[in-house]
């Protein structure tokens, strides 16, 4: 009894003395074997069209990564096993582990769906891990893919909205204790060490309905012309919010292994080119301003031809006496030149610029592109004509748009917006009295000029037609154009403005009035019953 007491007494001790002077000791020991730190991913906000559309959700995801020391300390069934389910021959996944035996942390399999990966889970091979994760996906796929964009496999923007409102979207990521067992399995929570937050949801002002209507539009076109590539923009012209905005060629943004990289810019915002004939109302503008001319002042274009510093600068066929409305309506070249060389040039400088041409738009979209407009201390002749009807400065297809929606805004530049928020206020940059005339000139086009293709039954259109030849290696190509139609709808009031672009078409009648203009027609006809916007009395007539 007495051996028995005393060994009684030393477990007593022991264990008090391991209960009390060793605790923090043992404690330290025990946790560095079973308690980790781990983060807390969360999911990107959801990016919502203006109607609530879902355009970009995150969905979790199973990834696997590996201590390889770990690893290759286990069985060879085991790491066999585990080659099967991942799909890899065993010597593949031996000479993997055994190249990474400095690090504690590899990668062995990213972003598997739960299903999937729950049959990966069940082997407990030792040393493999799990981590939570989500994925992005894009329900609209290719129709809003340059405008939503993707991100990156650790869920970070790339592109688009993804990357320009990255922060906004991405969220915090937290951290906490967990107990875990021999498998890596997480027992149980200790404690929060950072709170996570999950990104914030945004709503765009992409209108989904009118983005198929406008991609499905443009990608046919495309292909029936053999075109090289294609751009549609579509603004409101009551806040200056986009409502569509497509490109050919596009990417689907769920399957990645066939994205080419040249694919993913948002042409709309990022290539630039000569507008050519669609600056010409903007030049007419500035003559009105002046007080020098009216709607009813006559430019005399005969004999159909100008030479202006050696250059000869023809009309298809002369013209005579014609109206500033006529020369926009029947886009004469040599009807505009004789008028910009009677105006002052720095005037046509400041109204380009005025509406937007050279500067950014501010959408903050990434890659947006400023354009070119050049500006001389002193102007040749040749310059301030051939800046007049649009060449010698470059512009993106939402500057183009941009521009035409002041007119329709009545003289008032907004602001445009990718976001669901209006700017109701502008800046005045032409009269109200000049904007009007110049749309009822825009009309003329439309129902007399080059635009006849861009009617629309019981909708009125104003707009303009472009198309300027590509530059090559050697100037300028007879046999490559560009051709575009840049309106807005309904005429007297107008609510919607469109720019149509198409590159490069084949075939001889490669014209913005064969080629854009019925393409515009289709789009805005369409949108037009999607806004529940009343037919006029009298139509397209």
């Amino acid at each position: 009894m007495a051996v028995m007491l005393i060994a009684f007494a030393a477990a007593g001790a022991r264990i008090l003395q391991l209960a009390i002077f060793e605790k923090d000791f043992l404690q330290g020991h025990g946790d560095a074997r079973s308690v980790r730190t781990e983060r807390i991913n969360v999911h990107r906000g959801i990016i919502e069209d203006r109607n609530g559309n879902p355009l970009a959700v995150s969905s979790p995801v199973v990834s696997f990564w590996a201590d390889p020391g770990e690893v290759m300390a286990g069985t060879r069934e085991q790491r066999a096993a585990l080659a099967t389910a991942l799909g890899v021959s065993l010597a593949t996944f031996d000479d993997g582990m055994t190249r990474n035996l400095q690090r504690s942390f590899v990668y062995v399999r990213r972003q598997m769906a739960p299903p999937e990966a729950a049959h990966i889970q069940a082997l407990k091979t030792p040393g493999i891990y799990t981590q939570k994760e989500y994925h992005r996906y894009y329900p609209a796929g290719e129709v809003a893919a340059h405008f939503v964009g993707i991100t990156d496999i650790d869920d970070a923007g790339q592109e688009g909205i993804e990357l320009s409102f990255d922060k906004w979207l991405a969220g915090t990521p937290g951290r906490k204790q967990v107990l875990k067992n021999l498998y890596g399995d997480v027992v149980r929570d200790v404690k929060p060490l950072l709170d996570a937050r999950p990104g914030r949801n945004m709503n765009v002002s992409l209108d989904l309905r009118m983005q198929y209507l406008a991609y499905r539009e443009l990608k046919s076109a495309i292909r029936h012309h053999g075109a090289e590539s294609g751009s549609v923009v579509i603004l409101d012209v009551t806040n200056g919010q986009v409502l569509a905005m497509v490109n050919q060629p596009s990417y689907n943004p769920n399957n990645r292994s066939v994205m080419e990289p040249a694919t993913l810019r948002n042409r709309a915002v990022t290539d630039v080119f000569e507008p050519g004939s669609t600056v010409k109302p903007f030049t007419v503008a500035v003559a009105l301003e002046s007080g020098g001319f009216t709607a009813d002042s006559v430019i005399d274009t005969n004999p159909g031809f100008v030479r202006v510093a050696g250059k000869v600068i023809r009309d298809p066929s002369n013209r005579g006496a014609m109206d500033l409305g006529s020369i926009v309506a029947h886009s004469s070249q040599v009807g505009i030149s004789k008028l910009a060389l009677s105006i002052d040039e720095f005037d046509v400088w400041r109204m380009f610029h005025e509406v937007g041409f050279g500067q950014a738009p501010g959408t903050g979209f990434p890659g947006e592109s400023s354009g070119y407009l050049p500006n001389y201390r002193k102007w040749k002749d040749i310059d301030r004509v051939t800046l007049a009807y649009g060449y010698g400065l470059n512009v993106t297809p939402l500057q183009l748009a941009s521009a035409y929606l002041t007119i329709a805004s009545g003289g008032i530049r907004r602001q445009v917006s990718m976001l669901d928020t209006a700017d109701h206020e502008g800046e005045r940059v032409m009269s109200e009295r000049v904007a009007a005339q110049i749309r009822a000139m825009l009309r003329r086009v439309v129902t007399e000029g080059t635009g006849k293709r861009a009617a629309i039954d019981a909708y009125a259109v104003a707009g303009k037609t472009g198309t300027v030849r590509k530059i090559g290696k050697d100037g300028y190509e007879d046999t490559h154009h560009l051709t575009f139609f840049a309106g807005m709808t309904p005429a007297k009031e107008p609510r919607l403005v469109g720019l149509v672009l198409i590159n490069d078409p084949e075939g001889e009648s490669s014209g913005g009035g064969t080629i854009a203009a019925p393409l515009f027609s289709r789009v805005m006809e369409g949108a037009l019953r999607l806004l529940y916007v009343p037919p006029q009395t009298g139509g397209a007539a």
